[in-house]
């Protein structure tokens, strides 16, 4: 069984993107993509949604993106911590979801996984030999644009996050 949203993934390394964001902003690049994809078009570039979201050289933290997305999307949305059950249900929905893999603030240093610590748009799922995997757009990288990537849940549940944005 397979899900995959026809989702336009772009890089965090675009070259619309302020250089100084480039390396920390795949949390606004996620939230961008995320949004083109529900809204038809974003009101907000990459750069607007990195000082909104309350993005820093570090990334951006989850509390950051569900309260400062809530805020700037109102009351008719919904922007909300969700379990990996509730982001396949959205991915069912039509709706991709915002997947944060975090090493470091997990202590998950002695494995390896996909990305130490990166937002990525979730969009899509295969469930393979009784295996779950995750569609993602991995936001690209210096001269690569966003690739759809394929990453296996199992190797990764430790680190992952999930916060989905639905209309209510």
């Amino acid at each position: 069984m397979k899900v995959q949203l026809n989702v336009k993934g772009t890089s965090q390394y675009n070259e619309i993107v302020n250089s100084k964001y480039q390396n920390s902003a795949c949390g606004p690049t996620t939230v961008y993509v995320i949004l083109n994809y529900l809204l038809g078009k974003s009101n907000y570039d990459i750069n607007s949604l990195y000082k909104i979201l309350g993005s820093t050289p570090i990334g951006l933290f989850k509390w950051c993106i569900i309260k400062n997305l809530q805020k700037l999307l109102g009351p008719d949305w919904n922007v909300e911590n969700c379990t990996i059950y509730e982001a396949l249900k959205e991915i069912d929905a039509g709706r991709p979801v915002a997947m944060k893999f975090d090493q470091y603030f997990t202590f998950q240093w002695n494995k390896k996984h996909t990305f130490k610590y990166h937002w990525v748009p979730l969009i899509g799922y295969e469930i393979k030999d009784n295996a779950l995997y995750l569609i993602v757009h991995d936001n690209g990288w210096k001269n690569r644009d966003s690739l759809i990537r394929v990453v296996k849940y199992a190797d990764n549940y430790k680190v992952l996050s999930f916060v989905k944005i639905e209309p209510k």
